[in-house]
């Protein structure tokens, strides 16, 4: 007789993502929490030697998930994710879009940003070590739209994440499939 695993199958280790890929997911996660916090706190400040300080957080926040989202997108192209758990096809076809969605806002979010400090002719600092390249030649008016661009973007990320978050939810409550375990951080249940 063999032996039984756990009761669901959701919790077979090989339905888990690796530990690469949960880590780089929650300190994503992290990052973006902390770039929209910080750039939702600024706006309103007024000119100040802090706000240049708070601006140049908000840089190497955006710059970091741009590092980790890439790191992602290498560890997945380079590792198989799990098999999607059995659910209606429009949900694992919703799901797969979602996720494209958030990975090109990842990406053209943090690279607007980028662009939009170039364009204004303010540097990009990494943690106050690394002064990255300008990614344009100064230009105000293209600032303004760059600025505009990476404000929206920034919306339209944070209303996909709490889509991502909102699924993530119905199927742990509702469905109760064990779909949040398989990004849960330590080891399966």
């Amino acid at each position: 007789m063999q032996p039984m695993g756990p009761a669901h199958p959701s919790l077979q280790p090989s339905t888990r993502y690796t530990t690469t890929a949960i880590v780089l997911h929650w300190l994503v996660a992290l990052g973006l929490v902390a770039a929209f916090c910080i750039g939702i706190y600024m706006g309103d400040l007024p000119r100040s030697p802090t706000k240049l300080q708070i601006y140049g957080w908000h840089r190497t926040a955006g710059i970091t998930v741009l590092a980790l989202v890439l790191a992602r997108l290498f560890w997945r192209a380079t590792h198989h994710p799990p098999a999607d758990l059995p659910m209606p096809a429009w949900q694992a076809t919703a799901a797969h879009a979602l996720h494209g969605l958030m990975y090109a806002l990842m990406l053209t979010v943090p690279l607007a940003g980028w662009a939009m400090s170039s364009a204004k002719g303010q540097p990009v600092v990494w943690f106050d070590v690394l002064t990255l390249p300008g990614l344009l030649p100064a230009d105000r008016p293209l600032a303004h739209q760059l600025e505009k661009l990476h404000s929206l973007l920034s919306w339209v990320l944070l209303a996909s994440v709490a889509l991502h978050l909102a699924a993530a939810l119905k199927h742990h409550v509702i469905d109760k499939d064990g779909l949040l375990d398989r990004m849960r951080p330590g080891k399966a249940a």
